[in-house]
């Protein structure tokens, strides 16, 4: 696992359009997997990074305004469980920001705004409570939530700065952040390219700023149309963010062994087999615990577009099996020196086999 220090400075403390940038107006750094180089670009450079034939998997999973602040703690609802329970965060408000609030109890009440009340049930892990609510949460969190803000940004933005144009399936705690950038007139770029575009859905639950902890169970579908393109895909499959490479790669788990503890994935269709069947890739929906080590390896994805992870986040764990840990921390190196900046409303890295650089 690569460590750094990150200076506030490096933090990215607002949206880039409230740095004068349109939303692709960041920057891109690009690791080649096989010639180790480290390049610099603007993100609107991607479509000539790709070759026709590449195929990008984003998340359509939308952003929830999953933060509910009461006098003194911070609710985050992070996942709905299969019992219609939700896994929630609490979190100690100090000033304009939050922390991590060790108290409550099992069976204690706490009355929220617009008279709803959310009742803890048990922990679920050290961090994350298993809670009810008596009202419909998404409808809730609707008219009284705010997206989860934490303290490197220093004011609340609109739920709109949230959400990515692949954004359709509401049910997200925090952005897929890797898919911000993208804007209509680079989708329509990318696809005059002859880049194709399939989706996958994960929703992703609240991380953790202050810990160094392994996600947990999240929900997620690979649809067939989008597997068949994976498994049948000309160029390089480019996943767009962590949870994309998630959910690939627990659908390319061989079926009935090797699975992470808690993945639970059911069939949704039949993907025809065929000369394109290398990655393995099924149609499946479900949760997943699994986690992408150096380890195992990746099986379906070629490359990988993501944010910048903060120092010891298992997010690096990931990047290192597709990367190599030499090739990543010498990236991070270069990311520091050349003033990129961290976290969802920062740039970007691609990591690929052979990019097209000329």
């Amino acid at each position: 696992m690569i460590t750094f220090d990150l200076p506030p400075a490096r933090e990215a403390h607002e949206p880039p359009e409230a740095r004068g940038l349109a939303r692709d107006g960041v920057r891109l750094m690009v690791s080649g997997k096989n010639s180790g180089s480290v390049t610099h670009h603007a993100f609107t450079h991607l479509p000539e990074l790709l070759r026709p034939g590449d195929l990008l998997v984003v998340n359509d999973s939308a952003t929830l305004p999953a933060a509910v602040p009461l006098d003194r703690v911070t609710v985050h609802f992070s996942t709905e469980r299969e019992d219609g329970s939700w896994l929630v965060e609490l979190r100690r408000r100090t000033g304009g920001v939050t922390a991590p609030y060790t108290g409550g109890e099992p069976g204690e009440w706490l009355p929220l705004p617009g008279g709803a009340t959310l009742r803890l049930l048990e922990r679920e892990t050290p961090r994350l409570w298993r809670a009810s609510v008596d009202r419909d949460v998404p409808r809730y969190l609707a008219r009284h939530g705010r997206p989860i803000r934490y303290s490197y940004v220093e004011r609340d933005w609109p739920l709109s700065s949230y959400q990515t144009v692949f954004g359709l399936r509401p049910g997200s705690a925090e952005m897929p952040s890797a898919g911000r950038p993208f804007s209509h007139e680079l989708v329509t770029a990318l696809v005059t390219r002859g880049v194709s575009i399939a989706p996958i859905t994960l929703h992703t639950g609240v991380a953790s700023p202050e810990k160094d902890e392994p996600p947990y169970p999240e929900r997620f579908s690979v649809p067939p149309h989008t597997a068949r393109m994976v498994n049948q895909a000309e160029g390089r499959v480019i996943a767009v963010g962590t949870t994309v490479v998630r959910a690939l790669e627990t659908a390319a788990l061989p079926a009935g062994g090797g699975r992470a503890a808690g993945t639970f994935a059911a069939g949704l269709g039949a993907v025809p087999a065929g000369e394109g069947m290398s990655r393995g890739v099924r149609a499946v929906a479900g949760w997943t615990s699994h986690v992408v080590t150096p380890t195992e390896g990746v099986r379906a994805v070629d490359g990988l577009i993501t944010g910048l992870h903060e120092p010891r986040s298992s997010h690096l764990m990931m990047l290192s099996a597709i990367a190599g840990e030499e090739l990543l921390s010498r990236s991070y190196e270069e990311a520091l020196r050349e003033g990129y900046l961290w976290h969802e409303f920062g740039d970007l890295h691609l990591i690929m086999p052979d990019p097209n650089i000329q």
